[in-house]
């Protein structure tokens, strides 16, 4: 399967040199040599990132690595400048994060249609008419700026989903299927592990109200060491407001599944488990009410509220809605 879901990328970004001041002096046929009337270079061109919520993934940019903005144009007689340097702009998906080869942020794209410049394009140099001075007219009549040079850089792109509520579960818990039961997502949904192996996205309508949840690939233990696919994956729940937690019914001991989730998000990132979150036993048509209150001891224990929900049979889903937009909204 061709992975079109490219979520990280290094591309080398170059604004614009700043254009040439001119050296030229005022003539006509009666001064042969006037004042200095050369125009100040135009500005280079500036790099700047746009927000586009069409856009889901880095894809565009794999054969296209290399951004290198116009330069200013020349300063021209007449005291005329010189034409600006054309932007450059580049399109990213929401909620990328800009870094530079030392990994600090440079900026975040947070919002659709938001622009930032990641690079400005160098300033033109100023032509001889601009060192004229009232007392000599001419101190330096063969002098003007070169424009300033940029630095062309490597940065990272790497993009965190935004989405209220993130789904954090074992691989074959019904984290597909839960997206695709609520939501018009369509995710794949299969009866064996890692069916999920990029995360997907969907909208769960609430009244005339709506908000984004994220399903991503399982995480197993050692996750947060490079095993399976969920550590990969793990920074676009940074971006959650809210945890839903998955243990499937089947699962022989769901308290050691639980707790192994909470110590791969507390590896990877330990502020993660300061998220509003909910746990939902999924896959509750496949258990009795027996077996669902001997569940309700073992997590209250735990001082943990849980859901019982089945997307095959529906029980619970419209009670999880409700609790999903009520951590959402508060």
């Amino acid at each position: 399967m061709k992975n079109c879901f490219i979520d990280f990328i290094k591309i080398y970004c170059k604004s614009g040199n700043g254009g040439t001041g001119c050296v030229h002096f005022y003539r006509n046929r009666h001064i042969a040599r006037g004042g200095p009337d050369g125009g100040t270079g135009g500005k280079g061109g500036d790099i700047i990132l746009k927000g586009n919520s069409h856009i889901h993934t880095f894809l565009h940019l794999r054969y296209h690595k290399h951004w290198i903005a116009k330069s200013g144009f020349p300063g021209k007689r007449n005291n005329i400048t010189g034409k600006n340097g054309k932007d450059l702009l580049i399109e990213v998906p929401v909620g990328t994060v800009i870094k530079d080869e030392k990994k600090n942020i440079i900026i975040e794209i947070t919002k659709n249609s938001q622009k930032k410049i990641l690079f400005e394009g160098g300033k033109g140099g100023k032509g001889n008419a601009f060192f004229k001075k009232s007392r000599s007219k001419f101190p330096h009549y063969d002098y003007a700026q070169s424009g300033i040079k940029t630095k062309g850089n490597w940065i990272f792109l790497e993009l965190k989903i935004l989405a209220d509520v993130g789904f954090i579960g074992f691989p074959n818990t019904g984290k597909s299927t839960l997206l695709s039961t609520i939501t018009k997502a369509k995710p794949k949904v299969g009866n064996y592990a890692f069916t999920t192996k990029i995360p997907h996205i969907g909208v769960v309508k609430v009244d005339f109200n709506s908000f984004l949840v994220a399903d991503i690939p399982g995480i197993i233990e050692k996750a947060s060491e490079g095993k399976g696919l969920g550590h990969h994956f793990l920074r676009h729940v940074e971006r959650n407001s809210v945890l839903l937690f998955l243990v499937s019914s089947n699962t022989k001991n769901k308290k050691k599944e639980y707790f192994i989730l909470l110590n791969e998000l507390t590896k990877f990132n330990s502020n993660l488990l300061k998220k509003k979150r909910l746990l939902a036993i999924s896959k509750s048509d496949l258990i009795n009410n027996e077996e669902k209150e001997e569940i309700k001891k073992i997590f209250f224990e735990l001082k943990e509220n849980i859901i019982f929900i089945s997307s095959f049979t529906k029980e619970g889903l419209s009670e999880l809605i409700k609790k999903l937009w009520k951590l959402v909204r508060k």
